[in-house]
């Protein structure tokens, strides 16, 4: 997905490319073959894939920081754990399901990212990734300190169904997958809006976005709402797909590997990079989990071959192009 901006006619949104029409047509035939896994993969692997789909969500709210505010976030894991507590205590305490207190979840991470991003509004760099840092290195003790209502070390169970009497583990999967469509979705029209726009305006012409009246103050402000409303949407998604909450969940490193998860899939706003990044996450660890002593090895050495194919794919794409008889 490119930040370059493309000229609109105002009150419309932006004609969509013949490339884009294709990729959106890739993406629908991936969400029908992810639909149709239930029926052909059972048990540990439905499981793990409702996993990554909530990770995939939790990816892409890191990757819309660094996309539309070019700032990096260390500490992600903590809205993720304001939504996943969300789903936890609401339904430990009056018994409501997670589309009940979803969406208390997502609105608490967006008054807490903006709570957090108004004061630091005017640094950037690598001071707000260290200040975004200490959000997730507090957190655990935050969690531990209010054992009362986040049960401490043990934690909290998640069980309450969506549909009652639904099989628990297809609803386990097909609400992160329906969850991941619909960001991935809302994020496609966030690009194409005036909005979007605007905010991408601030972050690449902060002096152009100002004589239009968009403050890049401001439009930062507004994109850790909206990338911190995601995380804790991924993390609800994940309580519920996961069915535990606990702080184990929620330290420093979960932070860092949503960010590895992002940089993985290139900090792409589609749905298919997404899923690269929540499937780095959460498949190839389990891929790996034979190798003993040398799963951080093996893991380095993908996350390694990840970027660095990354790097040259569009380069070498480019070169065979550009030689006689290239597409």
């Amino acid at each position: 997905m490119s930040d370059a901006l493309a000229p609109t006619s105002a009150g419309s949104p932006l004609p969509m490319p013949a490339g884009a029409l294709a990729m959106r047509a890739g993406t629908v035939v991936l969400v029908l073959a992810l639909a149709a896994v239930p029926f052909v993969l059972k048990g540990s692997w439905t499981y793990a894939l409702g996993v990554t789909f909530a990770n995939s969500i939790a990816v892409l709210s890191v990757s819309v920081l660094v996309r539309y505010g070019g700032e990096v976030s260390i500490g992600h894991g903590f809205f993720a754990a304001v939504g996943a507590y969300s789903v936890a205590i609401l339904e430990q305490r009056l018994g409501v399901s997670v589309v009940l207190s979803l969406p208390v979840g997502v609105a608490l991470g967006v008054l807490l990212g903006i709570a957090f991003a108004f004061p630091s509004r005017n640094i950037s760099g690598i001071y707000l990734a260290v200040s975004t840092m200490a959000l997730a290195l507090a957190l655990p003790e935050l969690i531990n300190n209010a054992s009362d209502f986040t049960g401490g070390y043990q934690g909290l169970y998640v069980a309450k169904p969506v549909i009652p009497g639904a099989d628990m583990g297809l609803q386990r999967y097909y609400v992160p997958l329906v969850a991941l469509v619909a960001v991935a979705y809302a994020l496609s029209q966030l690009r194409r809006s005036r909005q979007g726009m605007a905010m991408l305006l601030a972050r690449t012409h902060p002096a152009a976005a100002d004589a239009f009246g968009t403050r890049r103050v401001w439009a930062r402000i507004a994109v850790m709402g909206v990338s911190c409303g995601i995380a804790a949407l991924a993390g609800s998604v994940l309580a519920f797909a996961s069915s535990t909450v606990s702080p184990s969940g929620y330290t420093l490193w979960t932070s860092i590997f949503l960010l590895v998860g992002s940089v993985v899939s290139v900090y792409g706003l589609t749905l298919p990079r997404a899923l690269i990044g929540g499937a780095f996450l959460t498949i190839v660890p389990q891929l790996l989990s034979a190798s003993g002593a040398w799963i951080p090895v093996m893991y380095g050495v993908a996350l390694l071959a990840v970027i660095l194919a990354a790097h040259f794919a569009p380069r070498l794409g480019a070169l065979v192009r550009r030689r006689p008889g290239g597409v």
